[in-house]
């Protein structure tokens, strides 16, 4: 899925449809959230850090919870990551099926 090692910011935010601010924010109140910065300041984010951004995104948006809700979800659920994993494979799973029947 992922084809580089290093994504800056500004790709990232496209990703989500988001503000680069809301990243940065994002980064200040999730310790998960850890990307490398070079000299200058700029962020650099890896396919982890784009994973924990995807779940978070995931808690926030479709889940509707408070940041102090995920924090507490995320800290409280060590492998939260590997629910959402399976959570997303059987929604894709789901739309597959879906669309299997529409084209019988």
């Amino acid at each position: 899925l992922f084809k580089k090692q290093y994504y800056a910011i500004g790709e990232v935010a496209a990703m989500f449809r988001v503000n680069q601010s809301l990243i940065r924010y994002w980064e200040t109140e999730f310790d998960i959230l850890k990307p490398k910065k070079n000299r200058k300041g700029d962020r650099f984010f890896r396919p982890v850090d784009v994973k924990n951004l995807v779940l978070i995104h995931d808690l926030l948006r479709r889940r509707k919870f408070t940041i102090e809700g995920a924090k507490e979800y995320l800290k409280k659920n060590k492998n939260a990551e590997e629910k959402f994993a399976v959570i997303q494979s059987l929604e894709n799973l789901k739309s597959f099926l879906l669309q299997l029947k529409t084209e019988l």
